[in-house]
């Protein structure tokens, strides 16, 4: 009991102390997130021994976990991934683990027919689209071009590979597993209906839980917390990963709620970045095995690499290539690419998976995480960087440049003014947008 309070005393003073960190960085470049990851690898076991991942902070990341994927499940719009360019998503999804696979197979530290081969392959294909909400909002891209881009592509980036994770990363027979996922669908089915049904009918349980929302009994995030703890609890009953619970809890929890409650919005992103979600980050960092990475940086370097290929590219071929897409600008099309190519909860998921089958080593797997950790650094920064090059219309600085090459400085410093002023403008519009009725 006393180690596990140590260990959730430093996890939560990491927690603080992150996003101050990360505040007080010129410029903000490196998210909250990676501090989380650097500070828990730091004070884990494998480096300062302040924080213990044993099974009673393991629930708790796990519900971390589960916290991050319900509010991603939560955000998504149904039309977003079931319209053209969320079809395109996923057909784009099917081509980077097509590629995934050609690449596993190539590479000779891993079976593509194993388990270690095969979680690989998945975690390649990944975009941590869950990850990514809070920073999309703080940068005002949510509602805008970019954003729905990156919510068509990544949704996809985020689900198909949990499916994936399902039906391939099971020792049971593939009948089976179709046959339990099934079984699972029909009753996160029967979970979305019934309290739906109520709503509509009015429901004395329903009009009950509306009156006692903001009283003592909080009644609304009790309900939450029923459909997420109940949903995961029955995806492990099932022997599926947690994630997938999580997400069908979202899109449930967005199905009884189509048109959202900002009062409840509120309390969940309390509950969840207050405290289950950064320590989920710090309990993946304080699993990294940094010696790990130290001896074996050309894999790290590799998977970073390979995660451009497999994902980055193909993104921006299908956003280049689509009927509504080519009209974006090329920057903010490889901006898009960027955030895609973001990749980490599922790294650390699939990678879980591999170790506890003994298919993979828990060296390997730290150094996937670590690269998974990496992604969350620089590819929101390069897509932040190819946006303001979006939007200080770069070619008009150069042409200004050239034709008066000793205000070089001051049209620089100009034209980042206008960057800013842009994203300003967006988060604004963003805010309105959010108080309208």
């Amino acid at each position: 009991m006393e180690a596990d309070l140590v260990s959730l005393s430093v996890i939560a003073l990491v927690a603080f102390l992150s996003p101050l960190v990360a505040q007080n960085i010129p410029g903000k470049p490196v998210p909250e997130t990676v501090l989380l990851l650097v500070g828990g690898m730091l004070c884990g076991p494998h480096v300062a021994g302040a924080i213990a991942t044993d099974s009673a902070v393991g629930l708790l990341s796990d519900l971390g976990l589960g916290f991050l994927f319900l509010l991603a499940g939560y955000e998504i719009n149904p039309s977003t991934i079931t319209g053209a360019e969320g079809r395109r998503g996923l057909a784009t999804w099917a081509v980077t683990f097509a590629i995934a696979c050609g690449a596993v197979i190539l590479w000779p530290k891993f079976d593509l027919l194993g388990f270690d081969g095969l979680a690989v392959a998945i975690a390649l294909t990944t975009t941590a689209i869950g990850t990514l909400l809070p920073i999309l909002a703080e940068r005002g891209l949510m509602g805008t071009r970019v954003g729905e881009e990156v919510l068509a592509y990544g949704t996809w980036g985020e689900l198909a590979p949990v499916i994936a994770m399902t039906l391939l990363l099971t020792t049971r027979a593939k009948w089976v597993t179709v046959a339990v996922l099934a079984a699972f669908v029909a009753l996160a089915v029967l979970a979305a209906v019934i309290p739906n049904h109520a709503r509509r009918a009015g429901s004395f349980v329903f009009r009950f839980i509306e009156r006692n929302a903001d009283s003592n009994a909080q009644m609304v995030m009790r309900a939450i917390m029923v459909l997420l703890v109940g949903l995961t609890a029955l995806s492990a009953l099932f022997s599926l990963d947690i994630v997938l619970g999580a997400f069908a809890a979202g899109f449930i929890l967005r199905f009884v709620v189509p048109e959202g409650s900002q009062g409840m919005e509120s309390k969940l992103s309390a509950v969840a970045f207050g405290f289950f979600v950064p320590l989920f980050f710090v309990v993946s960092g304080a699993k990294v095995d940094v010696t790990a990475i130290a001896q074996d940086p050309a894999l790290l370097g590799l998977f970073i690499g390979l995660l451009l290929v497999v994902r980055m590219v193909p993104v921006f071929v299908a956003l280049s290539t689509g009927r509504q897409s080519r009209t974006m600008d090329v920057r903010e099309r490889l901006s898009v690419a960027f955030y895609c190519t973001t990749a980490l909860p599922l790294i650390v998921a699939v990678t879980a998976v591999a170790v506890d089958v003994g298919a993979m080593s828990q060296a390997t797997a730290s150094v996937l995480v670590a690269a998974g950790g990496i992604t969350v650094l620089v590819m929101p920064l390069f897509a932040q960087l190819a946006m303001r090059g979006a939007d200080a219309e770069l070619g008009c600085a150069a042409r200004e440049i050239a034709a008066e090459p000793r205000r070089t400085a001051a049209i620089l410093r100009a034209h980042h003014r206008q960057a800013s002023e842009r994203v300003r403008a967006r988060k604004a519009a963003r805010r309105e947008e959010l108080r309208e009725p």
